[in-house]
């Protein structure tokens, strides 16, 4: 009986309520007109016609929006009904607290839906907004937060006395929710304690699940913490609320019942604690602001186009849309305007694919320090990735560095949560016991040796071992396999892989589709390595010419050629003292503090000195190292570039650039280094359809230089900026990244 007139008189409160909201003109003006009239504003400022913009728009506007119904359209609404002793009349009636606060959690969701959808339908036809694709858990999440919000601003009625106090209490909570949650101000650009605050703030959640819900089309599944907690809130609100209600403004309650609105935030400071501990909702913060800056329109125009894979547009523009290339123009492109794209001019420069580093090692900093720091990888490495990034260079091939370390790395970096190159790991290096590789251990004490060669090398003792030993690093995810074929000389001798052994690692990279490359030292090891039917020859030689036999065979069978000629030229330097590696502009630019310095410094002491006098006695010879590469090229071998960074003098950013130019030095044309350091390279890690030209469907993952590099090849050092899948890289914030 009781059951049925709570339900009856819900229901009769609820349409009451509804009749008066579509009666009353400021209501009408407020839920309605008002948020139109921001949503365009914002729409204008933030030009949310260029791409992803709108989706901050939308859910800008709509969290606004909530948070008015809340605090004011609910919160203000009733105490102002109890201070004008409308509530009173309510009081002789057969209606309770309970059903008059439920009537009015479901006519804000009733009043409030319509205005949200109108917003979503004006963003799809104005501005080009895809329908959100969870359309069902988009509307639900904005329900609960109509109701977890009104809930809250009804719980604020209920502890204050007066509509003064309503005023000042809602407004200490609804400025902080209003700046900080995301909701104006991206919780990205915020400094790291700030960022932390944020994650107690309820509106933070509001915003994060909206935007994942609309622009990475999440479900309400995948945000389930923030809809738990709005759920929370509201049942508690509603409980405490219907427990403290007043009827009549003579009955006052204590100043200390505004303590009860902690337990009604206590889910979210729960939840802030988590978060802070997790930083789990910072991270989707970053990552949902790092995909509407990808996702905006740009238009490159007047520049020169080098494609990639040979081609060249002397004059054309490049249209880029939700992180792709949209359409490549030759000629005069349509005015930015018409295709709702803010122009980057680009007359007198040249647009190419971000060059790619095939060989690199990120655990050792190519320079020389004595700081403990510069060996911790979990720091180290994501900073290297963002020199390369600042560089133009967008991907690097890690080849044999501490396999968790890297993929932790690939993780953080592919994932979006650090700008820097993306990571393709290859490793640990498949060599001989104490083969070449495995002289690094020496170094590391005893104790952690075992444990640091389970990181870094393999060295199966049999065919069978070894099949066993790829297969499980298939299992565990890695981008390819190196192997090692190198007896050195001249005092560095070292066991060489046995053959059959090699030749079963080959074999099970191709049964498991992982392309493998392996290191060379002379035309011997090249010669075993095409009889195994490998993907590609590292370094080639420094110490004899090879046979053009074997660079047919290269060419016949599709094997590329990489002769780091980055790390032949820093050994020679390292080994005649010279500093001039540790001066290029770039290099400077990019490079750890302090470790120029200690570099020079090294090289100029005693122990420097001796090094160099070893390094002599390792047979390197540039010379061969340039015919062996010209004669690549002539044979018509795919040529793919890498540094060997990290190797001494080789220090990670602008790798590439320096590579080209060497190659540009022994005899090859400009355009066919730059063509090996962009669509060649991206095809031997089999990402070329998606990376390494400039064609449209492609990663808008770009790199505009002064210039023209194909006559000078200098000009590859002259940046003017870099796009990463379409976002346009702040260059000189990517050393701040926490």
């Amino acid at each position: 009986m009781m059951l049925g007139q709570m339900t009856k008189g819900f229901l009769a409160q609820a349409e009451i309520n509804l009749k008066l909201t579509y009666r009353d003109r400021t209501v009408i003006f407020f839920n309605y007109l008002f948020p139109l009239i921001f949503f365009f504003i914002f729409a204008t400022l933030f030009h949310a016609e260029q791409g992803g913009a709108i989706i901050q728009v939308l859910t800008m506007v709509l969290s606004i929006g909530i948070l008015g119904i809340g605090f004011f359209g609910a919160g203000i609404r009733a105490v102002q009904d109890r201070e004008a002793n409308i509530l009173r009349r309510f009081k002789v009636a057969p209606i309770s607290a309970a059903p008059m606060l439920v009537a009015s959690l479901l006519t804000g969701v009733l009043n409030f839906l319509p205005s949200a959808l109108l917003m979503i339908l004006l963003s799809h036809f104005i501005y080009g907004m895809e329908f959100p694709r969870r359309w069902i858990s988009l509307l639900v999440f904005i329900s609960l937060g109509v109701l977890a919000f009104r809930g809250l601003g009804l719980m604020i009625a209920s502890v204050v006395n007066s509509a003064q106090e309503s005023q000042i209490v809602i407004q200490m909570l609804y400025f902080p929710m209003l700046f900080l949650s995301g909701m104006t101000i991206p919780i990205s650009v915020f400094p790291n304690w700030l960022q932390l605050v944020a994650q107690f703030i309820p509106s933070t959640y509001l915003v994060n699940g909206m935007q994942a819900i609309v622009g990475k089309n999440e479900t309400l599944a995948q945000n389930t913490s923030g809809a738990g907690a709005l759920i929370l809130t509201t049942v508690l609100a509603t409980f405490l609320g219907v427990k403290l209600f007043r009827w009549e403004k003579e009955e006052k309650v204590a100043g200390s019942a505004k303590l009860w609105l902690l337990a009604v935030l206590a889910p979210f400071l729960v939840l802030g604690v988590y978060q802070a501990h997790s930083r789990e909702s910072i991270v989707q913060s970053k990552l949902l602001e790092r995909q509407f800056e990808q996702s905006r329109t740009l238009l490159i125009r007047g520049a020169r186009i080098f494609v990639g894979d040979g081609r060249v547009i002397e004059s054309g523009a490049v249209l880029i849309k939700n992180g792709k290339i949209e359409h490549v123009y030759e000629g005069e492109a349509p005015d930015p305007k018409q295709l709702h794209a803010e122009a980057v001019e680009a007359a007198g420069k040249t647009v190419l694919p971000g060059l790619i580093d095939v060989h690199v090692h990120l655990s050792s900093p190519g320079g020389f320090s004595q700081s403990a720091d510069a060996y911790v990888n979990s720091k180290t490495m994501p900073r290297a990735l963002a020199a390369y990034l600042y560089s133009g260079i967008t991907a690097v091939k890690s080849v044999g560095d501490p396999l968790d370390d890297i993929l932790k790395t690939r993780m953080l970096v592919n994932s979006g949560e650090r700008l820097g190159a993306q990571l393709f790991a290859v490793g640990p290096m498949f060599t001989a016991p104490g083969g070449h590789g495995t002289e690094y251990l020496r170094y590391i004490p005893e104790a952690y040796r075992k444990a640091a060669e389970a990181q870094i090398v393999r060295t199966p003792g049999t065919p069978e071992e070894a099949r066993q030993q790829v297969d499980a690093l298939k299992q565990i995810g890695v981008d390819g396999i190196k192997a090692i074929l190198e007896a050195g000389q001249n005092g560095f001798v070292f066991q060489r892989m046995d053959v059959a052994v090699f030749r079963a690692v080959a074999a099970e990279a191709r049964a498991k589709a992982l392309p493998i490359v392996v290191h060379t030292g002379d035309s011997r090891d090249v010669a075993d390595a095409l009889g195994a039917g490998v993907n590609g020859i590292e370094h080639g030689s420094s110490r004899d010419e090879i046979p053009l036999a074997l660079f047919e065979q290269m060419k016949a069978g599709g094997v590329t050629y990489d002769p780091t000629m980055s790390a032949w030229e820093g050994f020679t330097d390292a080994a005649n003292g010279s500093l001039e590696p540790l001066e290029r502009p770039l290099v400077l630019q990019v490079a750890p503090p302090g470790l120029i310095d200690s570099s020079k410094k090294f090289l100029q002491s005693a122990d420097g000195l001796k090094m160099g006098e070893s390094l002599k006695k390792y047979g390197i010879d540039l010379g061969i190292a340039k015919r062996n590469l010209v004669a690549a090229w002539q044979a018509g071998v795919t040529l793919v570039t890498g540094s060997d960074a990290g190797n001494p003098l080789v220090l990670h950013g602008p790798t590439i650039e320096r590579e080209v130019e060497l190659w540009v030095e022994a005899g090859l044309p400009p355009a066919v280094a730059l063509q090996a350091a962009t669509y060649n390279a991206a095809r031997l890690l089999r990402a070329s359809d998606r990376i390494g030209l400039v064609k449209e469907g492609h990663e808008a993952t770009l790199l505009l230089v002064d210039g023209n590099p194909l006559k000078d090849i200098k000009q590859i050092e002259s940046i003017q900026a870099v796009f990463l899948k379409g976002g346009r890289i702040s260059r000189s914030e990517l050393f701040d990244q926490e």
